[in-house]
């Protein structure tokens, strides 16, 4: 059974290995929430993982791990912004998610979107943006799966950004 479930102490080495495996693939991890802070220190990792209060540029967040009851490993991981500031608006959005390299192409991606929203409606979001560069149509694919819809494209950044709206029921 795949679940979303926060980390801690006793799933934290779900965690180092999934990272050890994108940090070996030589890919950038998906959502920075993961690899904001050195995963090798437990302690401030786990303290530090999500933001509690506004700051200048940053909104509170939940972070989530996609995982796997039967296989006991991370498939991938999600971070939920709780609201938007400006730049969020512009071409982050809502959630960021990521599934680890060889877990891809599965439809895990999909799947983690999917229980993302569940946990946007918990937290009283009603419409939420997605974000992806436009080259990317893996996730372009995984947004509209879960019915984003296409507001416009934007250049964020030095990228060309895909806005999606998802309304939740």
């Amino acid at each position: 059974m795949l679940r979303l479930v926060k980390l801690n102490k006793d799933n934290f080495d779900l965690l180092i290995d999934m990272l050890d495996e994108w940090t070996a693939a030589e890919e950038s991890v998906v959502p920075y929430a993961i690899v904001k802070n050195d995963y090798h220190n437990k302690e401030k990792y786990l303290s530090e993982l999500e933001i509690k209060e506004r700051d200048s540029r940053l909104v509170p967040d939940s972070t989530f791990f996609l995982y796997d009851d039967e296989r006991n490993i991370f498939i991938g991981a999600c971070n939920i912004r709780h609201y938007l500031n400006e730049r969020l608006l512009q071409g982050v959005g809502h959630i960021g998610d990521g599934v680890r390299p060889s877990e891809r192409r599965k439809g895990y991606g999909t799947k983690l979107v999917a229980l993302a929203l569940d946990e946007c409606k918990k937290l009283g979001i009603p419409r939420v943006l997605m974000c992806c560069n436009k080259t990317n149509i893996p996730s372009m694919k995984t947004i509209v799966s879960n019915g984003g819809v296409l507001e416009n494209t934007v250049e964020f950044e030095g990228k060309e950004m895909m806005r999606f709206w998802i309304e939740l029921k």
